[in-house]
C-alpha cells in the first residue's frame, strides 16, 4: 500500500488530541514546551502527508483517508477537497510555529495544553463540510479562548456576548434552512441570521469590538492562532455562499467592505501595537470576504489566494510582534523606539510579512489584491477604487508602525535583545513561503481556481440556476495570472 493512502488526516487530528492531554499532566513549562512541538510537529508532518494524497490523487477517492472512514449518516466526516486541501497543513504549520517561537519567558504563560486543544477543533473544523457537525466544532473552538481568558484574570464578558450571539445566530438560521427542505428556496429570515453569524465571527462593523478586547486581554500568541486562519470565513463559504441569493451576498459585501475601509483607516492612527495587529486583521479578513460575496471566478479566486496569503502573512507578522514583545514589552505606536540596531532580523521580518499582508509585488499577497481588485473594477469602478484604497490604508499603517518601532531614536540596552534561533527559524519559515509565493505564484493560484469553480457549481446547484452561460463562464475562467502587468 502507498503511504499516502494512510489516514494522515485523522491522525493528525488525533495528535493533537492525544497532545493536548499528555502535555496537560506536565508541571515543567519546558517540558511541556517540548512535548508540544513534538505534536504540533508530527501533526503537520501528517497533514501534509495528507495535502500530497490529495494532490497526486492517491488517496481512495481524493479523500486522503482510508477507504474505511468515520461516517455520519454515511458520509465521511473529515475529508479534503479543493478548497481545504492547502488550508489544513497551513493551519498545522502556524501552530508549529508559534509553538516553535515561544521563549523561555512566555512559556509560563503560553498554554500549550489550550493551543493543543485549539489545533485539534481547527484541523477539524477545516477538514469537515458537513453543516452540523461544522456548527458544532465552531461552537467548540469558542471554548479554549473563553478559558484563555479566565485564566489570565481577565472579562470574558465582551467575548461570550459576541460568541454567544455568532452561535445562537448560526444555529437558528441553519435550522430554518434544513426545515425548508432541500428543494424550496431558504427562507429570508434564516438567510439573514446565517449572514448576521458570520458578521459577528469575522468581526465586521460594528460587532467587531470583541476582536480588539481579544487582543488586548489574551497572551498574543493565542490570540493571533484563534484568529489568524478566519474561521469565520471558512464558515460563510461552506455554510453561506452555496444557498445565499444574490440580495444577500450584496449585502454582505457592502457591510465587508465598510469595515475594511473602516479598519484600515483605524490602523492607521492606532497608539498600541496589539490594536493596530487587531484592526489589520480586521480589514483584511473583511477584504476576503468582498471577493467571495462578489461570486465571480475571478473575485472569488482572488478571495481565496488572499486568503492563503492572509493566514502566512499575518500570522508571520503576529509573530514578528510577538518576538519584540517579549523582550520589549507592549510598544507605544505614539513614539519612535530605534529598535533596528538591537533586532535588525525582526525589522525585516516585520517589513516584509506586513507588506506582503497588503500585497507588495514579489509577495504571496501581490497577485490575490491584483486578482480581486481586477474583478471588483469589472463589478463596480467604485468598488474597485474602495479595494485599492483600503490596500493604500492598510500598507501606510504597516509603514508607520515600521519607522515608530525600529527608526526614529536610540535605545539603549545593557542586555542582548537580538532574535533567538527558534523565533529566527519559525519567522524566516513564513518568509520563505511568502515569497515563493510571490515568485512563483501559478500552482497556488491554480488550486484556488479550481476551488472557485467547485464553489461556483455547488452554488448553482444548489439555487437551482443550472450551468452558468457558456460566455460568461468562459470570461470568468479568463483569469490574468501571469499576465498582471502593474
Amino acid at each position: 500500500m502507498n503511504i499516502l493512502q494512510l489516514p494522515w488526516l485523522e491522525l493528525a487530528i488525533f495528535l493533537t488530541l492525544v497532545g493536548s492531554l499528555w502535555v496537560s499532566r506536565q508541571r515543567d513549562p519546558i517540558r511541556a514546551h517540548q512535548w508540544g512541538l513534538g505534536f504540533t510537529g508530527m501533526a503537520l508532518a501528517c497533514a501534509v502527508l495528507a495535502w500530497l494524497g490529495f494532490q497526486l490523487r492517491v488517496a481512495p477517492e481524493s479523500l486522503a483517508s482510508w477507504s474505511v472512514q468515520p461516517a455520519l449518516f454515511n458520509r465521511s466526516v473529515f475529508r479534503l477537497d479543493e478548497l481545504n486541501a492547502p488550508l489544513v497543513p497551513a493551519v498545522a504549520l502556524i501552530h508549529f510555529l508559534t509553538v516553535m517561537a515561544t521563549t523561555r519567558m512566555k512559556m509560563r504563560r503560553y498554554s500549550f495544553t489550550w493551543s493543543l486543544t485549539a489545533e485539534t477543533i481547527g484541523l477539524a473544523a477545516f477538514s469537515c463540510k458537513e453543516p452540523w457537525v461544522l456548527i458544532g466544532l465552531l461552537a467548540a473552538s469558542t471554548v479554549p479562548p473563553s478559558v484563555e481568558l479566565l485564566t489570565r484574570g481577565r472579562s470574558t464578558r465582551i467575548y461570550v456576548l459576541h460568541m454567544g450571539l455568532f452561535l445562537g445566530l448560526l444555529v437558528i438560521g441553519w435550522t430554518g434552512i434544513q426545515l425548508s427542505g432541500r428543494d424550496a428556496a431558504p427562507p429570508t429570515w434564516a438567510t439573514v441570521l446565517l449572514l448576521l453569524a458570520i458578521l459577528v465571527r469575522c468581526g465586521t462593523l460594528p460587532a467587531h469590538c470583541w476582536v480588539t478586547d481579544w487582543f488586548e486581554h489574551a497572551t498574543f500568541g493565542i490570540a493571533v492562532l484563534y484568529v489568524a486562519p478566519l474561521s469565520g470565513v471558512y464558515a460563510a463559504v461552506r455554510l453561506v455562499l452555496p444557498i445565499a441569493p444574490d440580495w444577500a451576498l450584496r449585502s454582505l459585501a457592502l457591510a465587508s467592505l465598510t469595515t475594511a475601509v473602516y479598519a484600515a483607516g483605524m490602523a492607521v492612527i492606532q497608539r498600541e501595537t496589539r490594536r493596530f495587529y487587531a484592526f489589520l486583521f480586521l480589514s483584511h479578513a473583511s477584504l476576503v470576504l468582498v471577493g467571495l460575496e462578489l461570486h465571480t471566478a475571478i473575485s472569488l479566486t482572488g478571495s481565496l489566494c488572499l486568503w492563503f496569503s492572509v493566514i502566512l502573512s499575518l500570522a508571520g507578522f503576529g509573530l514578528t510582534l510577538r518576538a519584540v514583545e517579549s523582550r520589549f514589552g507592549r510598544l507605544s505606536l505614539a513614539r519612535f523606539h530605534g529598535l533596528y540596531e538591537h533586532s535588525p532580523t525582526l525589522a525585516a521580518c516585520f517589513l516584509l510579512t506586513g507588506l506582503a499582508s497588503v500585497g507588495f509585488p514579489g509577495t504571496v499577497g501581490f497577485i490575490s489584491t491584483e486578482l480581486l481588485v481586477d474583478s471588483a473594477v469589472k463589478v463596480n469602478p467604485s468598488l474597485g477604487i474602495a479595494v485599492v484604497a483600503v490596500a493604500a490604508l492598510n500598507g501606510i499603517a504597516v509603514v508607520r508602525a515600521y519607522l515608530r518601532l525600529f527608526t526614529g531614536a536610540r535605545h539603549v540596552s545593557t542586555v542582548f535583545l537580538g532574535i533567538g534561533p527558534r523565533e529566527r527559524l519559525a519567522v524566516l519559515t513564513l518568509a520563505a513561503l511568502i515569497l515563493a509565493g510571490g515568485f512563483f505564484p501559478q500552482p497556488g493560484v491554480s488550486t484556488r481556481e479550481r476551488a472557485a469553480e467547485q464553489i461556483l457549481a455547488e452554488r448553482d446547484q444548489q439555487l437551482g440556476h443550472g450551468p452558468r452561460p457558456p460566455d460568461r463562464a468562459a470570461a470568468d475562467r479568463q483569469i490574468p495570472v501571469l499576465s498582471v502587468d502593474r
